[in-house]
């Protein structure tokens, strides 16, 4: 049972890999036995990781990578296969959160928020399922979602609107992406402690909605790291435009 969820060997492309979810999504895939490229704009930071992984004779290359920039992306994905080979893993992963009131909300800042966590993704998804379906591997793109792509809350309206848009940006690309055994699935957490929400979180306000997860704690990043495995392997060959949630029973509440 445990081989349906090797991806010894297979190239994985992670996104916003220098802090956050994505470190630890590239380091568990890394840890799985996955060659990992690590992409993002902290270059340092992606310097750090690839030692790590090293350390733990993982493979692993930091690759420049601005979301928003579709030159850059499209060569994030040519050093990808030229340096590890063909792509078989998407993480799209790169995001920002800009907390602000509704009213307050400045354009500059709404479209940084969609350009990163929406018009990123979709630039993302389209180059590699173009290296796929031009290679004719097929391979499975994760799209990172939230659940506040399912619901609202206040003070992050850019954020809300991005997350929802990448949850059925992975139903539109699973059903075209489908013919090319390109799989597309998102993967939604609910509050994992970051860096992007570490201080909301200490809060107030956010040691009361801890309260209110049935679970009574937000997550931790290594709990995403079944979920994240599940979907980069052929455990879940048959499994596209999914969305799968991973919160301690939160959004079952709302």
């Amino acid at each position: 049972m445990s081989s349906l969820f090797d991806v010894q060997d297979r190239v994985a492309l992670v996104t916003g890999a220098s802090s956050g979810l994505g470190r630890q999504f590239a380091l568990t895939l890394a840890r799985a036995g996955a060659k990992v490229a690590l992409a993002a704009r902290r270059q340092d930071r992606l310097a750090e990781l690839t030692r790590q992984i090293q350390a733990f004779d993982g493979r692993a290359m930091p690759v420049p990578l601005d979301v928003t920039d579709a030159a850059s992306v499209a060569e994030c994905v040519r050093a990808t296969e030229t340096e590890l080979g063909p792509i078989s893993i998407l993480v799209n992963n790169a995001g920002i959160a800009v907390d602000t009131p509704a009213l307050e909300l400045t354009e500059a800042d709404w479209d940084r928020v969609i350009d990163t966590n929406l018009k990123g993704v979709w630039l993302m998804a389209q180059e590699t399922a173009r290296h796929m379906a031009r290679l004719g591997h097929g391979g499975s793109i994760i799209n990172i979602a939230s659940i506040l792509g399912l619901t609202g809350v206040p003070r992050v309206a850019s954020y809300c609107a991005a997350k929802a848009g990448v949850v059925n940006l992975t139903r539109a690309l699973a059903g075209e992406l489908a013919r090319h055994e390109i799989r597309v699935n998102a993967l939604a957490p609910g509050y994992v402690e970051t860096d992007i929400n570490r201080d909301y979180l200490g809060s107030d306000a956010g040691r009361a909605m801890i309260d209110r997860v049935p679970m009574r704690r937000c997550g931790k990043p290594e709990d995403l790291d079944g979920a994240l495995l599940f979907l980069a392997s052929d455990a879940s060959a048959y499994v596209t435009g999914a969305v799968l949630v991973v919160d301690g029973g939160q959004s079952a509440m709302l």
